[in-house]
């Protein structure tokens, strides 16, 4: 019976480092993500993954959508498409050098 267990050791110790280095920190990411997307506020300065700058005009919790207000217009954009470390870091405080 020690033996059976013996042999899938490997591949249980396997598993559990690809869950640690892996899986856990992608669901914390993910996790991380939601987070931000459900904080979004009125005024708030993105920038969406695509590289458009803007500042959030609308929110809709039916569709999950926001607008957000360019340059050159008004977009529509799903609230998943906004970046968050490139907005986190937007608006940040400057730090001195």
């Amino acid at each position: 019976m020690g033996e059976g267990i013996g042999q899938f050791m490997p591949f249980i110790l396997m598993f559990v480092v690809v869950y640690f280095f892996m899986i856990a920190p992608q669901m914390k990411r993910a996790k991380k993500e939601k987070k931000f997307a459900a904080e979004l506020k009125r005024g708030d300065r993105v920038i969406t993954k695509s590289g458009l700058h803007g500042k959030i005009l609308e929110l809709n919790d039916k569709d999950g959508s926001c607008v957000i207000e360019t340059m050159s217009g008004k977009v529509k954009y799903e609230r998943s498409a906004i970046s968050m470390e490139m907005s986190l870091k937007l608006n940040a405080p400057a730090t001195k050098k």
